[in-house]
């Protein structure tokens, strides 16, 4: 991670199907860059259950790439591995990371069906048995007849899962199954009775076949695509011993190599992802899903939302080295399971909230950037639509590159109107102030350490240019609803 580095998450939800995201990506590198981002976060590159249509959560084969012809398709939904690997070799021409999104958790699309002993557990709380032992037939063969024995030769069956959700001959889903002889694994949350199921066969990582396969699949995939990091989906679900080893041993087969790696660990309780961190030995930074939600229900609530305390009970206040910041994703986007979006007038002032101060690693959602439309899933409703913010976040990244610097001091004051200022330092001399405001046009006092200094607002919100005074402090207007960034001539 590079000093005031900024993520893209080059994807959302609904992205186009036509397969045609690599060869955008390889387009646009060159500009990213430009703009200041220094890292891309792809979408998970390996075939999923769905073929060309899945998103890649749906995760069939991790070694097929866009390599083979399986599940109806060669490419992904995303394209081809030639044109994946072409674009990773665009990013890092601009001398940008690359940071693959990883899905260890289950597998979908099996082959075959096999004849299983099973335990029914209840879905809410599912260290409670529901019935005894019996037979039932399960999808749990993968044996990947397109690919073959290429790259690997191990076929996935029922031992290397611990539990499933579909019966193969009464078709019936409802249903929770742990498979025979199955443990819980230690070290997930309490939710649903400390029982790790989320969807499709569930990866048992205490079966010693299963952590080989994976470790191997890692090093295979570094040397294949030369990522530079990972996205570890649903980390809260699979015991940390494993994601723990799992990072560490990439990084010492690799010689030291950094290969950041940020986890998914959703939830809103930040004393939970602080035991996650803790439990892990701090291999992996973590999204900022409290922030998340704060900036979620500042945009609701407007005016009646407290600012001074947006950043309190957040991992960026609380632990900001391992702090991942974002404003959206495309798990919060309409239409998502965790929907939660921020509203469109607050989201310049969010991405200057995660862009423009010290702590934190900040990334910005693909539609805030670009914008994006797609077909709403609620009957008789009109289609999505998500704005495109790239006019202030360009300004912004630009004032983070050359003005996000030295110490900072907030003014965190009033309910509807926070402030902070960069004071510089060697390198990077001249200070910068931002100030949000949910309500009316007002302003701050605030101290920039820079006397009869004049300031501008690049956001251009503000035409008038100010002067600070002879203490070095100065009055830094902001309309109302708005954010102004203001920087030293």
């Amino acid at each position: 991670m590079s000093i005031n580095g900024v993520i893209m998450q080059f994807f959302h939800w609904y992205t186009s199907f036509d397969g045609t995201l690599w060869r955008e990506l390889a387009e646009k590198a060159s500009a990213l860059a430009h703009q200041g981002f220094t890292a891309i976060w792809l979408p998970p590159a390996c075939k999923g259950q769905g073929g060309k249509i899945d998103v890649g959560y749906g995760v069939y084969d991790l070694f097929d790439l866009g390599e083979f012809y399986q599940k109806a398709s060669r490419r992904t939904k995303y394209g081809t591995k030639e044109e994946l690997l072409t674009a990773i070799k665009a990013i890092h021409a601009q001398n940008m990371q690359v940071y693959a999104d990883v899905v260890f958790k289950h597998k979908n699309g099996a082959d075959g069906i096999e004849s299983v002993r099973v335990q029914e557990v209840d879905w809410a709380n599912r260290s409670m048995a529901k019935s005894d032992w019996y037979q039932i037939l399960a999808c749990t063969d993968f044996n990947f007849p397109g690919r073959g024995n290429t790259y690997s030769d191990m076929k996935w069956h029922w031992w290397h899962f611990d539990t499933i959700s579909y019966n193969a001959e009464t078709k019936d889903q409802s249903k929770l199954y742990r498979l025979k002889d199955k443990s819980f694994p230690p070290g997930v949350p309490n939710e649903y009775g400390k029982f790790e199921y989320r969807t499709a066969c569930e990866l048992d990582t205490d079966v010693p076949e299963v952590r080989g396969e994976l470790m191997y699949w890692g090093r295979w995939f570094v040397d294949t695509t030369g990522v530079n990091g990972f996205r570890m989906d649903s980390t809260k679900f699979l015991s940390e011993h494993f994601f723990r080893d799992w990072i560490n041993h990439l990084r010492a087969h690799f010689g030291g190599r950094e290969l950041f790696t940020v986890g998914e660990y959703w939830s809103e309780n930040l004393l939970e992802l602080k035991s996650y961190v803790e439990k892990t030995n701090g291999v992996m930074s973590l999204f900022d899903v409290p922030l998340h939600y704060k900036l979620h229900h500042a945009s609701r609530l407007g005016t009646r939302y407290d600012l001074r305390t947006i950043l309190d009970n957040t991992l960026v206040k609380e632990t900001p080295t391992l702090a991942v910041t974002f404003v959206d994703n495309h798990d919060t986007q309409p239409c998502q399971s965790l929907e939660s979006p921020v509203e469109p007038w607050f989201k310049p002032l969010a991405y200057a909230l995660i862009l423009l101060r010290q702590q934190g690693y900040p990334c910005v959602f693909y539609p805030d950037y670009y914008g994006a439309q797609y077909e709403n899933s609620l009957p008789d409703k009109p289609p999505v639509i998500l704005y495109s913010h790239s006019w202030l976040i360009d300004k912004f990244l630009w004032a983070r590159k050359n003005y996000n610097y030295g110490e900072q001091l907030d003014f965190f004051d009033h309910p509807n109107i926070i402030g902070w200022t960069r004071l510089g330092d060697i390198k990077h001399p001249k200070a910068m102030a931002v100030v949000i405001n949910t309500g009316f046009t007002s302003g701050k006092w605030m101290e920039v350490k820079k006397a009869n200094k004049t300031f501008f607002d690049i956001t251009e919100h503000i035409k008038e240019s100010i002067e600070s005074d002879a203490q070095g402090w100065a009055y830094f207007p902001c309309k109302g609803g708005s954010v102004s960034v203001w920087i030293e001539k």
